[in-house]
């Protein structure tokens, strides 16, 4: 199976790209591939209409980004929280990316918190953004609160360092049994985003 987890922080060395490096450690000790994308930086340009093309400009940013998103199995979203949303550039991605790269493939997601926030990032992104690319939210989600002091490293800080860490890995595994579920569904015949393009 092949993972790509999206770090949502524009910031460099952010606590978001922290625990997506630390996620994909976890994931790839379970011998399973992966695709790690930070947004720092902002590496995609704001959607526009020359996404449709034909556009040399879209073609060599997004192309690549496309392909390693279209072969894989599932997604895990690390979003912090700034002033309570979901930040531009994670919006952005979910704008850009189609069906062809998300539709119908297990989603999940990791709100990031500097202090004790967290929650509004999950709520958005499951009101949101799952429409017409078919993402699939999964029912499980993590919330890491005051980041700095946990995933630092391999030793413990606290009891709630050592919880947050065996969560994830219970995440991660729920993740792992939803993309093997999943996967039979998009080779199944049934979908048919030809003549159903966009949700309702």
């Amino acid at each position: 199976m092949k993972y790509a987890i999206i770090s949502g922080s524009s910031r460099h060395e952010s606590q978001s790209i922290k625990i997506a490096k630390y996620i994909e450690t976890e994931i790839k000790a379970s011998k399973n591939e992966t695709y790690l994308f930070s947004l720092a930086d902002n590496p995609l340009p704001l959607w526009d209409e020359g996404l449709f093309g034909p556009s040399d400009k879209w073609k060599a940013v997004w192309t690549p980004v496309s392909e390693q998103f279209k072969s894989a199995d599932a997604f895990v979203f690390v979003v912090p929280e700034w002033h309570g949303a979901v930040p531009s550039a994670v919006r952005n991605v979910l704008q850009i990316a189609t069906h062809n790269e998300f539709g119908h493939k297990p989603a999940l997601i990791v709100a990031v918190s500097a202090a004790v926030g967290g929650a509004y990032p999950i709520s958005e992104l499951r009101m949101a953004g799952y429409k017409n690319n078919r993402l699939c939210y999964i029912p499980e989600q993590m919330i890491i609160r005051n980041v700095g002091k946990t995933f630092n490293g391999p030793t413990m800080e606290s009891d709630d360092d050592a919880y947050l860490r065996t969560r994830m890995t219970y995440s991660l595994k729920v993740l792992d049994q939803y993309a093997k579920a999943l996967k039979p569904i998009r080779e199944s015949g049934v979908i048919d985003h030809k003549t159903y393009p966009n949700g309702m």
